[in-house]
């Protein structure tokens, strides 16, 4: 495996040292409450004018913007599945990380980070959503070239904790 994958816990809007930073949004690519936000609000008025016209997107679906007032020269907007209305739950969470992954290697990005998408006001259970994503990557990355580093963002530090258990198990560590 050529491709580092790290778990930090802080803002995904301040990973300076990253190409291409994943968006938790909404169908429409608005900025919104939670990552959108803090994403829409660090990055200023282009990345709306950029995004909006790419939606709606679908659950599992991705799209790229370019970065705009963000350390980062791009941001790809993922929507994931709000949990128990769209099914099945875990295949279009794993379907956010792979598409993002393939969409940031067929761009020929070599850093993304990801937040963990759709634990906030989508409801997902933060430990079935961090086996998903970690299982998503883990198996992603044997398709892998240009991409060499992926970085988990997480929020709070009960998110990095039980991020760092799933990763252990997932990846035999």
């Amino acid at each position: 495996m050529n491709t580092s994958i790290e778990l930090t816990r802080g803002d995904i809007t301040t990973q300076k040292d990253i190409d291409a930073i994943v968006n938790a949004a909404n169908a429409q690519l608005l900025p919104g409450g939670g990552v959108a936000g803090a994403i829409h609000r660090a990055a200023g008025a282009g990345l709306k004018a950029e995004a909006v016209p790419q939606g709606p997107v679908k659950p599992g679906e991705a799209v790229i913007t370019g970065g705009h007032d963000l350390p980062n020269k791009h941001v790809i907007h993922c929507l994931g599945p709000v949990y128990g209305q769209d099914k099945p739950e875990d295949k279009l969470l794993a379907n956010c990380y792979r598409n993002a992954l393939q969409l940031a290697e067929n761009k020929e990005i070599e850093s993304i980070a990801f937040p963990s998408i759709s634990t906030g006001a989508f409801g997902y259970p933060l430990e079935d959503a961090a086996e998903v994503a970690l299982e998503a990557i883990r198996t992603s990355v044997r398709e892998l070239d240009n991409v060499k580093l992926i970085r988990m963002v997480l929020f709070g530090k009960k998110d990095l904790m039980v991020y760092e258990e799933k990763m252990k198990k997932i990846f035999d560590l």
